[in-house]
């Protein structure tokens, strides 16, 4: 009996909420496709060096380099944040356990993220830092600026769509539709890559980057009181 007490707890944990006697429970989802207007890339520099002092020396040129291209490509200095700066030893454990480790070397390394809000000198810019001296890329994704209004849409198309399935629902049963008895929101709705996504190729010079297109989708559970 314990055992079935225990299946039926984990069940009712992920069964959504299910309609009460009386009561239509939808689900409804919205989604907008928009192209991003923004970029952010995560890129530095590693360096080794036989003293810590060469190391991060070289470490720091590197990155103000990189600071120096999008400056002058017009990013703001807001738009630009220096992160995880290390110092690290670099060790010879020799050839064996018996010997003393020794410090051969330093590694200095850090990681940059730059905005970039005009994406068409985003390829020149990834380009331009790297022959700068920029040796590590962490990665680059897409956003919107702005996705308030995208959000607020796809939340609207949400609440249509479980609108017309309560309504479809409700005509089926031969009942008649009543007032909202509740509205809760899955997750917040925040714009995602698409995995088709129609691309072009924006950049006139530099490293070729499809910019494609971001969705914003929102859920929503609705439950509707059934009209007496």
């Amino acid at each position: 009996m314990g055992v079935f007490r225990q299946f039926l707890f984990a069940a009712a944990l992920i069964v959504p909420s299910l309609a009460q006697a009386g009561e239509i429970v939808v689900q409804g989802r919205g989604s907008v496709e928009q192209a991003p207007d923004m970029a952010i890339i995560s890129l530095g520099a590693r360096f080794q060096a036989h003293t810590a002092r060469e190391a991060l020396t070289e470490v720091n040129k590197r990155t103000q380099a990189a600071f120096d291209v999008v400056k002058e490509l017009g990013v703001e200095p807001r738009d630009m944040q220096t992160g995880q700066l290390y110092l690290n030893p670099i060790w010879d454990h020799g050839s064996s356990r018996n010997e003393i480790a020794r410090i051969r070397g330093y590694e200095a390394g850090n990681r940059v993220t730059v905005r970039i809000r005009d994406l068409s000198v985003l390829g020149k810019a990834i380009d331009e830092m790297v022959s700068d001296g920029v040796n590590v890329f962490n990665g680059l994704s897409f956003a919107l600026q702005d996705p308030t209004e995208s959000v607020a849409e796809a939340r609207r198309k949400a609440i249509a769509d479980a609108r017309a399935k309560a309504e479809l629902y409700a005509e089926a049963a031969g009942v008649t539709l009543g007032p909202i008895v509740s509205i809760n929101e899955g997750s917040a709705p925040r714009p995602q890559p698409m995995l088709m996504a129609r691309a072009e190729m924006a950049m006139d010079s530099g490293v070729p980057v499809a910019a494609g297109e971001l969705t914003t989708a929102a859920t929503v559970t609705i439950v509707y009181e059934i009209a007496e």
